[in-house]
């Protein structure tokens, strides 16, 4: 499961830290039988997704208060043609037209890799840096 850390990510916005805490909560209360048990019937069991991520990134935005970004603990190289298609796609909603030079900006620094924090597994283990958010994921 993927999401922005409860900072808000590089712009520390409000809405994006409350979107961080509720799919906190959802990754952690979504296996459990004892958590919305009303939803459990006529053979629904609870899911327990395996990893939680939280999207980080190298830099912060100098211009904007203070953020403190969760470490990166997991790089993903998403190639020339993705970034392309990213930009292009955050271009389609045009309610945050103001923000595009800004937000294209942000993608170019980061380039054609991707950087998370995994912020919660079910299988305990040392923090390592990974390349593969799949890894270590077993097929229920």
């Amino acid at each position: 499961m993927l999401t922005i850390g409860p900072e808000g990510a590089v712009t520390a916005h409000p809405d994006h830290s409350m979107t961080s805490l509720f799919a906190t909560m959802a990754f952690h209360w979504a296996g459990r039988s004892n958590r919305f048990a009303e939803q459990l019937h006529n053979g629904l069991a609870p899911h327990r997704t395996q990893k939680l991520y939280y999207s980080t990134a190298l830099f912060t935005l100098p211009d904007r208060q203070p953020v403190s970004l969760a470490p990166v603990s997991a790089i993903i190289e998403i190639g020339a043609e993705f970034l392309e298609a990213k930009i292009n796609a955050f271009k389609q909603h045009t309610s945050q037209a103001p923000l595009f030079p800004r937000f294209e900006g942000m993608v170019r620094k980061r380039g054609t890799r991707e950087f998370f924090h995994l912020a919660a597994t079910t299988s305990p283990s040392e923090m390592r840096t990974e390349t593969d958010l799949l890894e270590g994921v077993k097929e229920d």
